[in-house]
């Protein structure tokens, strides 16, 4: 087999290279030239020798790496809660202690104050806002204030807080820098309404801003009205701008965030209770048979608006009451609205309108408005409608 690059060094003695013959040449190359010149095929008679083409690496066993020792760290001080821009540092005393004038809940404006709950899904001892962090005894649904407030202090110092009324110029400059879609200073209100910790971002809003937007959506839509007047009362500020879903509160001229009372936040949303079932079997003033009837000609009926989610129901309370004018039951389409949703739906729309819930199925609702029964008082006819 012939065999490839057959190189061996010559015995001989290679004749020295003339420089003077590679003037053109740089000098670096001389070497490399020399080394060519100096190999030539070999003799006949010595035998040649083939070495591979890449001489094998004879392998070092791997030194093994010492795991490196790391030593546990020491146990750390507590971790400061406040920090001061001057550089000290404070720590926060618990329990908190909060002299607002009103019981802590979780949401103020999606309550039923005349429905108490007949159950609970977790022990009162827990409370939201964390253990040993609030001084006042969670109950299940709120944290009851310790004293019954001052309602004409109360109204003093709202009074000075809020300082002269605001002139029309004011108002409108106001109003033309946060009622925009694109203003920062803006808080979105889902189901849940104005809950506690709404309170606390409202305030520190305030702190560099006049006036916050406050964008609605969903099932608080249904009681605007509701919505106004939690805001209000719980957070102390001036509604100035109203439009549809779209609300402005101000602080007022002589609010300051350094002497605002402090809110405790809620550090997890509370489990809801249990309440008494929402619809009957049977409904107040029919038979089963007059209920299951009623229930089928709503399933059939044309819907008479559909909703969606997270949407603005603003005007559903007052098409609700006009429909009720010529039908007895009407069938409000929720689908994709989900099921707490349409439930929320039905208990507004009971206590709103006012009428009853026959059927909650597949996200659709059934209203039926009632048994009207006539009676005189002081000669003067009247309706009642029974719930």
């Amino acid at each position: 087999m012939q065999k490839f690059f057959q190189w061996r060094r010559s015995i001989h003695r290679s004749l020295p290279l003339n420089p003077r013959l590679f003037t053109h040449m740089p000098s670096s190359s001389f070497p490399s030239i020399s080394r060519f010149l100096s190999h030539s095929p070999p003799a006949e008679e010595e035998e040649a020798y083939d070495p591979p083409f890449s001489p094998t690496r004879t392998e070092t066993p791997k030194t093994k790496h010492k795991p490196k020792i790391i030593s546990k760290k020491k146990d750390r001080p507590p971790k400061v809660t406040n920090e001061i821009n001057s550089g000290t540092t404070t720590t926060t005393d618990f329990p908190a202690k909060s002299e607002l004038p009103f019981d802590f809940m979780y949401s103020y404006s999606e309550i039923s104050p005349g429905v108490d709950p007949i159950g609970f899904r977790e022990p009162k001892r827990f409370s939201p806002f964390g253990p040993g962090r609030l001084d006042r005894k969670w109950t299940g649904t709120s944290a009851p204030a310790p004293q019954k407030p001052d309602l004409e202090k109360l109204a003093e110092e709202r009074v000075r807080v809020q300082g002269d009324p605001l002139s029309e110029e004011e108002i409108a400059e106001l109003v033309e820098k946060y009622r925009h879609s694109n203003c920062s200073r803006q808080i979105n209100l889902g189901k849940g309404g104005v809950t506690h910790n709404t309170l606390e971002d409202i305030h520190n809003h305030w702190k560099k801003a006049e006036a916050v937007r406050i964008k609605c959506l969903g099932v608080p839509t249904l009681d605007m009205d509701n919505i106004c007047f939690h805001l209000e009362d719980k957070s102390g500020g001036k509604i100035i701008y109203r439009q549809i879903n779209i609300v402005l509160i101000y602080r007022g001229r002589n609010y300051d965030p350094k002497k605002r009372e402090q809110i405790p936040v809620m550090l997890w949303k509370p489990l809801s209770p249990i309440y008494p079932k929402l619809v009957k079997n049977v409904a107040d003033g029919l038979t089963f048979e007059q209920t299951k009837e009623k229930r089928n000609i709503g399933l059939k009926s044309p819907p008479l608006m559909k909703l969606t989610r997270n949407g603005v129901y603003v005007n559903v309370v007052d098409k609700v009451r006009t429909a009720f004018e010529t039908e007895d039951i009407v069938r409000l389409d929720c689908t994709h609205v989900g099921a707490s949703d349409c439930k929320r739906i039905g208990v507004k729309l009971r206590d709103l309108v006012p009428c009853i819930p026959i059927l909650f199925k597949d996200e659709q609702i059934v209203l039926w408005k009632g048994v009207k029964i006539v009676g005189d008082d002081n000669d003067a006819a009247f309706e009642i409608l029974i719930l």
